[in-house]
């Protein structure tokens, strides 16, 4: 009994092109199928995934090139060989941008075809098994972060509970200066915490978690919220915090996570600006985002360690003027690109910065005009 090599797709308008590669393909042991249309080729690919599709550029109504641009939002994986009689550097390079593995000019031989497919097929196997080797990846680093962070918490919630206990009084009389070297102590056994519970956030996030958990809310009340919730901060730095544009905006996402992120944006604002600065928020409804600008008149960022500020626990040198991790950023980047959104910073030394959120609108946004969280 012969194995199959795999599932292939012909898409194109010439009848004699599909029957004719679809014999070389069967008779080399895929199971072929084929499509006149590209329209009917995106439902065949939609009802049972195919490993290559082999794709034919000019045909009536959908074009090949509007079909491989939809093949690769239905799967990244998708591999596709581009075919046509109208070959040119242009088209090729076009067709390999969009996504293409490779290109068969016509007209072509079966071996030809047949050395293609091979490598196609055998390019669809490395992808999905690197996917595979990704996914399990993840899932290790999350178990290790969660039992590492475990293992560090026990100890250190115990440690902390017996400096309260001496800070307290009950192991007996405590003296100024041990008095101020238990707090310090107590206090960077409390900063460790807060790193263990972050690097726990990091590993928590995950879309197909975080769709399970969305709810419809005014992201304008969780603004003003977060704003309450840093009074004390912005007092003590004589900062203006405020929030400008729509009154109310409603999306569906994740509120905690949102929250959370949103929070980490706004208090870096408060804490890169200068005293007596301002950091303002203004939220916008664009056709398809809702938009969330947080400007400060902080320190800035060079402009050269721009593209790395999202990187896990990476600081440059102008901001290790204030405590961190490292990984604020990175947890940002992550909730926002989890619910679909993009996240992206605009800055200049000494003048400030402003980081913008987008996340995708909900269809009722502006409908809604009333009531918050």
């Amino acid at each position: 009994m012969s194995v199959c090599k795999g599932k292939i797709l012909i898409i194109d308008d010439e009848p004699t092109i599909c029957e004719s590669c679809a014999d070389v393909l069967r008779g080399d042991g895929y199971t072929v199928d084929s499509s006149r249309t590209g329209s009917s080729g995106l439902e065949k690919y939609h009802a049972s995934s195919f490993d290559v599709v082999f794709l034919d550029l000019k045909m009536p109504g959908m074009s090949g090139m509007e079909v491989l641009e939809r093949l690769r939002s239905m799967d990244e994986n998708v591999v596709t060989v581009v075919i046509t009689g109208y070959a040119t550097v242009e088209s090729a390079v076009e067709s390999i941008k969009k996504g293409a593995f490779d290109f068969l000019p016509k007209p072509f031989t079966p071996e030809e075809l047949r050395v293609i497919a091979t490598r196609a097929r055998q390019h669809r196997d490395l992808l999905l098994e690197t996917g595979k080797l990704r996914h399990e990846k993840e899932k290790i680093r999350e178990r290790f972060i969660s039992m590492v962070s475990h293992q560090l918490k026990v100890p250190l919630v115990a440690v902390q509970q017996y400096f309260e206990v001496i800070l307290g009084g009950m192991a007996g009389d405590v003296n100024e200066k041990q008095r101020r070297m238990l707090m310090r102590s107590q206090c960077r056994i409390g900063e460790l915490l807060k790193l263990i519970d972050k690097w726990l956030s990091f590993s928590r996030i995950d879309r197909e978690m975080l769709v399970q958990e969305y709810v419809d809310f005014d992201i304008v009340g969780v603004i003003k919220d977060i704003v309450r919730f840093l009074d004390p901060l912005t007092e003590e730095k004589s900062i203006k915090l405020s929030i400008e544009g729509k009154d109310t905006c409603r999306v569906h996402a994740h509120r905690d996570f949102i929250y959370e992120a949103l929070t980490n944006l706004i208090s870096n604002g408060i804490n890169y600006s200068k005293e007596g600065g301002s950091v303002i928020v203004c939220v916008s409804r664009l056709p398809e985002v809702v938009r969330v600008e947080i400007k400060d008149t902080g320190i800035g960022i060079e402009k050269d360690v721009l593209p790395y500020i999202f990187d896990e626990f990476y600081r440059s040198r102008r901001a290790k003027v204030t405590l961190g991790s490292g990984l604020g950023l990175s947890i940002v980047k992550r909730i926002i690109e989890a619910h679909a959104g993009t996240i992206t910073v605009k800055s200049t030394v000494d003048v400030g910065s402003t980081f913008i959120v987008e996340l995708p609108a909900h269809a009722a946004a502006d409908e809604v005009t009333t009531g918050g969280d």
